[in-house]
């Protein structure tokens, strides 16, 4: 009987040490996620505070005065991501033979942009998205409403687009094209160098204007902006972990 009696206090003994070890653990599990979604927290409004400074900037380079096109050097390097939606200005004649549809979908409907290099009195090639032009339309339609002469043109600057969208890729052999990839356009059209870049146009103005035009100035200028929702959440669920965990103090202080 009294080995019988040991056995059964040693058992609740043991018992309760494991119960007793139970809320620490939990406890610690808890410290670590609270800790892991404040920082997820914080990171985000980090992010949120970059997002605001990449918006206020984008925002002037758009209202800002026109200036010419960076060089090539410029538009390739460290900085390029910091021309993006720079507003530009750039004179010449438009080399309207070498002409092509891009695919696009627009607040104006499904068509294509209208791409067509200029060249400038220097030599140097720039592709232009001219603007929209509906569904139907053919590169020679297109093509014949390029101005003849000189142009002035004033727009966007815009970063090339290698490849095609993310559901087709460009076919060059087949001249349909997704994305505006002016390497592989000006390979195609067979017009020489072009600057690694591409201006969307805003404003077009030339001499002569031969049949309907491309309608310019459709440019979507959008950033994602859910920083504060992600933070609030995350900041939510760290208000959750801190709770929990002071409940699970309070319980292994009860059973200490």
């Amino acid at each position: 009987m009294g080995k019988e009696t040991k056995l059964t206090e040693a058992m609740r003994t043991e018992t309760d040490r494991t119960e007793a070890r139970r809320p620490w653990g939990l406890a610690a599990f808890l410290l670590v996620a609270l800790c892991a979604f404040v920082a997820l927290g914080v990171w985000q409004v980090q992010r949120m505070h970059w997002k605001h400074a990449l918006i206020a900037r984008v925002e002037a380079r758009v209202h800002a005065a026109p200036v010419a096109v960076p060089d090539d050097a410029k538009l390739t390097g460290e900085g390029a991501r910091d021309l993006d939606y720079l507003r530009v200005g750039i004179a010449g004649t438009y080399e309207g033979r070498a002409t092509a549809l891009v695919r696009a979908a627009t607040e104006l409907g499904t068509g294509y942009w209208t791409m067509t290099p200029i060249r400038t009195a220097e030599g140097r090639q720039v592709w232009i998205n001219r603007g929209f032009v509906p569904a139907g339309t053919t590169r020679e339609q297109a093509a014949a409403t390029t101005p003849a002469g000189e142009v002035e043109v004033t727009g966007l600057l815009r970063p090339t687009e290698p490849g095609g969208s993310i559901l087709q890729s460009n076919q060059p052999g087949a001249d349909r094209w997704y994305s505006r990839d002016v390497k592989a356009l000006a390979t195609v059209r067979g017009i020489g160098p072009v600057a690694p870049a591409f201006v969307d146009a805003q404003v077009e103005k030339a001499a002569a204007v031969q049949g309907l035009r491309p309608v310019p100035g459709l440019t979507q200028i959008h950033f994602p902006d859910s920083h504060l929702s992600y933070a609030l959440t995350w900041f939510a669920m760290a208000a959750m972990s801190a709770m929990a965990l002071i409940f699970v103090w309070r319980r292994g202080q009860w059973t200490a």
